[in-house]
C-alpha cells in the first residue's frame, strides 16, 4: 500500500470522523467530495497556507467559506433581506450557491487571530459564502462549526486552472501527497449530474457577486427597476438555469458576466 492509498477512505454516508479529527487540530488539510467534484478543506491559517502551496494558487481571489447551515451564514456574512431570501430559497431546494459578500463585524470577530483573515478574504475583505455544496462536505462543515466553532475553508482539489472531472484520481499528485486525508465518493459525485459525462459535466458551482467594486453590499431593490449596483453572475456552473430563474423572482435588475471577477 502506498502512502496515498493509506490516507484514502470511502465516504461512510454520514459524518466522516477521520476528517473531523484532522480539521479540528492545527493545520489540517483534507480532500472531500461535493456536488461538482472534489475540494480541499482547511480550517485555519496553517491549513490555508498548505492549500495555497498544494495548488500553486493566486492569492487575489476571494476565499471560499463553506456554511453548513443558514444560521452560520447569517452569523458571518452581511446580507440584505433580498439576498437572505435568495439563499433561503436555494437552501430549501437544495441548490448549490455561492455569493461574494462582505463579512459582518461579528463574523470577523470569530476569525482566529492567527493570520487567517488575510488568506480567506480578497483585498476588499469579501469572501464567497457557499451553501448546499454536497452532503459529505456539508456534514463536516456543520459539525466543525456547531461542535468546535471552527470555519471550513475550501478550494477545488485540482491544480489551478484544471478540473478533477469529479474523480478522486483527478485531484493530481501534488494534492494527493499534500493532503492528510482523501475521502472517496465518486458515486455520490456522479449521481448529482447523471445525464452528464466527463466532458459535459459542470465542475464548479455558480458564483454571484453581491458587492460593488469596493466590496460594499449592493442596495436592496424593493421591487424597483434599474437599481444599481445589482447582483452579477460572475461564474456559471451547476444548476445555473435554476439559479437565474430564482434571481428573476427576487431581483428586477441583475447582470450576467461569466468570468468577470477574474
Amino acid at each position: 500500500m502506498t502512502n496515498v492509498d493509506a490516507k484514502k477512505v470511502k465516504w461512510n454516508g454520514a459524518v466522516q470522523p477521520e476528517a473531523i479529527d484532522i480539521l479540528k487540530g492545527d493545520g489540517g488539510m483534507i480532500v472531500s467530495p461535493t456536488k461538482v467534484g472534489y475540494i480541499i478543506m482547511t480550517s485555519d491559517k496553517a491549513g490555508l497556507e498548505r492549500k495555497f502551496a498544494a495548488k500553486n494558487r493566486k492569492r487575489n481571489k476571494p476565499g471560499v467559506v463553506l456554511c453548513g447551515s443558514m444560521e452560520e451564514l447569517r452569523e458571518l456574512a452581511e446580507m440584505n433581506p433580498e439576498i437572505d431570501a435568495m439563499y433561503q430559497k436555494h437552501w430549501d431546494e437544495d441548490i448549490l450557491l455561492g455569493c461574494i459578500l462582505p463579512w459582518k463585524e461579528s463574523g470577523k470577530a470569530k476569525i482566529p487571530n492567527d493570520g487567517s483573515q488575510e488568506l480567506m478574504m480578497d483585498g476588499r475583505e469579501t469572501s464567497c459564502f457557499v451553501i448546499k455544496f454536497g452532503t459529505p462536505s456539508e456534514n463536516i462543515a456543520r459539525e466543525m462549526w456547531e461542535k468546535y466553532g471552527k470555519f471550513s475553508f475550501a478550494s477545488s482539489a485540482n491544480p489551478s486552472g484544471k478540473g478533477n472531472r469529479g474523480l478522486v484520481t483527478g485531484i493530481g499528485e501534488q494534492i494527493e501527497n499534500a493532503a492528510d486525508l482523501i475521502i472517496d465518493a465518486n458515486e455520490y459525485v456522479a449521481s448529482i449530474q447523471p445525464d452528464k459525462n466527463i466532458d459535459t459535466r459542470y465542475e464548479q458551482g455558480v458564483m454571484v457577486s453581491m458587492v460593488d467594486d469596493e466590496g460594499k453590499l449592493i442596495p436592496e431593490q424593493k421591487g424597483q427597476v434599474g437599481v444599481t449596483p445589482a447582483p452579477v453572475v460572475i461564474r456559471k456552473g451547476l444548476d445555473v438555469d435554476k439559479i437565474m430563474t430564482i434571481m428573476t423572482e427576487i431581483f428586477n435588475t441583475w447582470d450576467y458576466r461569466h468570468g468577470f471577477y477574474y
